[in-house]
């Protein structure tokens, strides 16, 4: 075994024995009609947990009690913990705190989604990697846009993020990741298949367990291609052959040689523990290791009705050429008034 694989195999060994202690020992997990583990249902991943350990915690995985009483953690996304603050506008964050707020699991709250690196950090980058998290201020760059909000100006579709293309949602990963709306996910199996459709975008990746044989490098997909397995009562999904048109990671790299493996396993009635390694050697210097629970509602998905060449984009764009014009007509204007 090369020592890039017996990495992943010690990481998945990592994290399902770091994990046993969340599954309730008088929990029994229910199954499906062929006798899987069932996960079917909407499931929300939203948290305020911050993906990244900040420095003060050093190793430590979780907060005391006491630390989680007091919201010591939840600044992210929103208030956490009863404590509603001012945001940076100085409005009152109620609206969006309601929904992201889905952080402690079995009484203990993280200090970070991210678990391996021990520190709680993005492992070190491969030497000409650079961040390019896209945003609200357009960024410098070239295409292909591979970050999902915000872009590098409006000559074109093409100069605009993948979300705003319509084309991958913000959250919608794989793998997922929580954001300010919309984290939801719906399960549906079948003997044979998983289907995970997110909300964000409304994409349905199935993963196929029966006759399955790699698929030749030249076969890219947005969302990869996966496969999947049970362990015990754990879906294991492996993902390849991205297109490396999105990113490998948090405003990293190219997800052209990412190797991701996720990892579904149902704790609770409403509970499942989601966990994901991403391995990129052209990115990272080491694999990446994140646990994210998700609670169970009880609602449906409604359509997410975006789609590529929305009006959005064709009124953003239009919007752009308008100003371009009113650009040369003031300056003529100003000629004339001098």
């Amino acid at each position: 075994m090369s020592p890039h694989y017996l990495r992943i195999f010690l990481l998945c060994f990592f994290v399902w024995s770091g994990q046993k202690p969340y599954l309730a020992e008088s929990y029994s997990v229910p199954k499906t009609e062929w006798g899987q583990p069932d996960l079917q249902g909407v499931w929300n991943f939203s948290s305020t947990v911050p993906m990244q350990r900040p420095s003060q915690f050093g190793d430590r995985q979780f907060l005391t009690q006491e630390e989680a009483k007091n919201g010591f953690l939840h600044f992210e996304l929103g208030a956490g913990a009863g404590i509603v603050p001012p945001n940076g506008t100085g409005i009152e964050s109620y609206y969006n705190d309601i929904r992201v707020d889905n952080s402690e699991v079995d009484g203990r709250v993280r200090t970070s989604h991210i678990i391996y690196p021990p520190n709680g950090q993005i492992p070190p980058l491969v030497k000409g990697i650079e961040r390019r998290p896209g945003g609200v201020v357009p960024a410098t760059g070239k295409r292909p846009v591979r970050f999902v909000v915000g872009g590098i100006g409006r000559d074109g579709p093409e100069d605009r993020g993948l979300s705003e293309r319509c084309i991958v949602g913000f959250n919608q990963g794989p793998p997922f990741t929580p954001s300010l709306y919309n984290n939801h996910v719906q399960i549906v199996q079948n003997k044979d298949h998983v289907v995970i459709m997110t909300e964000m975008i409304h994409d349905a990746r199935i993963v196929k367990f029966k006759d399955v044989s790699p698929l030749n490098a030249s076969l890219v997909f947005w969302s990869g291609d996966s496969v999947g397995k049970w362990e015990e009562d754990t879906l294991v999904v492996t993902t390849q052959n991205f297109n490396g048109l999105t990113q490998s990671f948090d405003g990293f790299g190219s997800s052209k040689n990412r190797l991701l493996i996720e990892r579904f396993t149902r704790v609770g009635p409403h509970t499942i523990n989601y966990e994901f390694i991403i391995d990129d050697p052209l990115t990272f210097t080491d694999s990446l290791t994140a646990v994210i629970p998700m609670s169970k509602v009880s609602a449906q998905l409604y359509e997410y009705a975006c789609h590529e060449g929305n009006y959005g984009m064709e009124n953003m764009l239009r919007a752009a050429r308008r100003r371009e014009i009113n650009s040369v007509s003031d300056t003529v204007a100003e000629i004339f008034r001098r």
